[in-house]
């Protein structure tokens, strides 16, 4: 974790909603605007959430709003965004946090499983920023929607062509609302996570080893993942606290300028 105080007051009083925010990255994000002051309204499909958010609010002594949301479902994404105006009456900034991944063979992956990665994935984003922008607008002060993509935005990796398909998604969606709500001064940006120590890429390491393993080479729990990030130009994964700093620049005022864009976060692995 940071060991560096910070000072800045500049999202103190600024509602900021985050899905996927019980644990992981969406709780590294929660972490790093609530040291700033901000409201947050945290929202997860697991009720993990209701502890996260506690957790931050005595830490911090913020107001938090934990809310149980599935992101494909329209009126429960309705509904995260109504309560959220209604108790802290403005939304500023909402991250798209929300995200699954699961690894099969071409072969035996489902219909249902594909179908169930892009809802989350990219039709939950969606849902998420048509809602937020909608108070966005009402309110006529701008605001930021920062959306999750992946590394596998930038390039497919095996056995994953639903989350591939997913996360590239997720920049066409970025590009496009940029330019239809730029008249609002509403910025619309994205971020591509690369290998961040999390829950998921506990499951990551642990169902690639198992498919990746040949008889030659049996990876055991950690192995692969210690020799993707053998690769890793800045030579470590990432935690949750790489990806909120870069989440708290692009909600700045300092970012005002920039929107449209799909930014890396991944030591290196990717240039593009």
């Amino acid at each position: 974790m940071r060991n560096k105080t910070r000072t800045s007051d500049e999202f103190k009083g600024k509602t900021i909603v985050i899905t996927g925010a019980d644990r992981g990255i969406g709780e590294g994000i929660a972490q790093r605007f609530a040291e700033d002051g901000a409201n947050l309204v945290m929202a997860s499909i697991d009720k993990k959430v209701y502890e996260t958010s506690e957790k931050m609010a005595q830490k911090y002594n913020v107001q938090t709003l934990p809310v149980l949301v599935d992101v494909t479902q329209e009126d429960e994404v309705k509904n995260l965004y109504a309560e959220a105006a209604k108790h802290f009456k403005t939304i500023d900034i909402s991250v798209q946090n929300a995200g699954i991944i699961t690894i099969e063979h071409f072969d035996k992956m489902t219909r249902d499983e594909f179908d169930k990665v892009l809802a989350v994935n990219t039709t939950g984003v969606w849902l998420c920023c048509r809602e937020a922008a909608k108070y966005m607008v009402k309110q006529g002060t701008g605001g930021r929607l920062i959306n999750s993509s992946s590394g596998q935005g930038r390039k497919g990796f095996i056995y994953t062509p639903h989350y591939a398909a997913s996360k590239m998604g997720v920049i066409g969606i970025t590009q496009s609302l940029a330019l239809e709500l730029a008249p609002h001064s509403i910025t619309v940006n994205a971020f591509c996570p690369g290998i961040i120590v999390t829950d998921m890429w506990e499951y990551n390491d642990r169902v690639w080893g198992q498919i990746l393993s040949t008889e030659k080479k049996k990876y055991q729990k950690g192995e692969l993942m210690a020799e993707w990030v053998e690769g890793i130009p800045l030579g470590r994964a990432g935690q949750p606290e790489d990806v909120s700093g870069l989440i708290a620049f692009l909600a700045s005022e300092d970012a005002s300028y920039i929107t449209g864009q799909t930014i890396n976060i991944d030591g290196g692995m990717f240039f593009s």
